[in-house]
């Protein structure tokens, strides 16, 4: 049981997340095998990866200044707990909302995105195991 309203998940569910490595990009869905990532996985040997963000806590619109504030602590953590750390946004596929930065960490367990999103107040987070899947992991 999640207090987290369904359309904010059917929307989360709908999300492009989308991950930047230098002039390549690559978009993640929830369900969906990425052959990205198992590319990824199998090139640097990581198991497991977490695309995150700090911007819009509980979904709920932040301003410019704080959502890029957040953004920023989020990455310095990020880049002590992982060796590749990838720039990224969450983005609507219909428009109707503005994409948020996220970032994607390879290496970082279930357990610990799952206490990443809780610290920076996020409804979920997505995870991707060794198969290459995306997850939606719900925290509220």
């Amino acid at each position: 049981m999640t207090d987290i309203p369904q359309d904010k998940i059917d929307a989360y569910l709908a999300t492009d997340y989308i991950a930047r490595s230098g002039d390549d990009a690559f978009i993640m869905r929830i369900g969906t095998f990425s052959p990205d990532i198992q590319a990824i996985y199998e090139r640097q040997g990581w198991r497991c990866c977490l695309f995150i963000t700090a911007f819009n806590p509980f979904g709920r619109e932040q301003n410019v200044a704080e959502n890029e504030l957040a953004h920023a602590e989020l990455g310095r953590e990020l880049r002590t707990l992982s060796l590749n750390v990838i720039e990224g946004e969450g983005a609507d596929p219909t428009g109707e909302w503005d994409p948020e930065k996220s970032y994607l960490a390879f290496g970082i367990d279930e357990q610990l995105g799952r206490e990443l999103g809780i610290k920076y107040r996020q409804d979920a987070v997505v995870w991707v195991g060794q198969d290459a899947v995306p997850q939606l992991l719900l925290l509220r």
